[in-house]
């Protein structure tokens, strides 16, 4: 989220720094903070705050002892596309495969009896080669026989319910919510403990209605970013302020009640 600046001095300088940023490739160097107080004639402190900013809106980074650099840009999804159309080229690298009982709790979930064997897998996903999220996928095992660790690194994970166990998705209900990384996750995604992270779950259903996946995914909320597209009129209804958004993966429409009309 942007930072909300009320300091003009500050503003000046945090827009200066955007049109600099958009000016130069990603990983390219900037001016020290001390060259910009020279340069634009302010303090160090108005300098620091409006380079703070950036840096937590993932826009800079600071390394020790090097500088400050334009930062990668986000990877972008926007709300209503299937999970796999996002920006960049994704790999995985699985982490863990088990299988086990579903328990009480995740047979709530799932739909499925507590007894039931749940195949648990955690992958690390890669945008471009950098760790971007950490995914934990369960799927009933009966639904799966034979999936193994390599086959979730060779394929996406849609294509290979269809194309080997013959199950389509139909639709998902997925939400997401701000969270911190945790010290196994900030290890493993190559951040700082307590990083800023975007925590999203999936459950997805066949064309059944059969549940067939529950998904709980850490995402570097530096490196990712959820877009809503909004519709404020509906012409084939005749209303003026609806306003919708589909959720990934799914069919369904959700309206915001506050452009609603009544």
């Amino acid at each position: 989220m942007t930072s909300v600046d009320r300091s003009p001095k500050r503003q000046q300088i945090r827009e200066h720094l955007l049109d600099l940023i958009e000016s130069l490739p990603p990983g390219s160097p900037v001016p020290s903070e001390r060259q910009l107080c020279e340069e634009l004639g302010v303090s160090r402190p108005t300098v620091r705050a409006a380079v703070d900013g950036l840096v937590r809106d993932g826009l800079l980074v600071r390394r020790h002892g090097s500088g400050m650099f334009v930062a990668e840009p986000k990877i972008a999804q926007e709300l209503g596309e299937s999970p796999g159309h996002v920006d960049g080229v994704w790999t995985s690298r699985t982490l863990d495969l088990v299988r086990f009982d579903a328990g009480a709790r995740l047979g709530r979930r799932m739909r499925l009896a507590p007894a039931a064997q749940v195949v648990c897998v955690t992958r690390l996903r890669l945008a471009d080669g950098e760790p971007i999220s950490i995914d934990t996928v369960h799927v009933p095992d009966e639904l799966v026989p034979g999936l193994t660790a390599r086959d979730l690194e060779n394929h996406s994970f849609y294509q290979l319910l269809v194309a080997r166990y013959g199950i389509e998705v139909d639709e998902a209900v997925q939400s997401i919510e701000p969270t911190v990384t945790d010290e196994e996750e900030s290890d493993l995604l190559g951040v700082p403990l307590y990083f800023p992270a975007l925590l999203l779950e999936r459950t997805t259903e066949d064309t059944s209605g059969r549940i067939v996946e529950y998904t709980r995914a850490v995402y570097r909320g530096d490196r990712y970013r959820i877009t809503t597209r909004l519709k404020l009129s509906d012409r084939r209804q005749g209303g003026l302020w609806d306003a919708t958004a589909t959720i990934p993966g799914a069919d369904t429409v959700t309206t915001d009640p506050y452009f609603s009309k009544g």
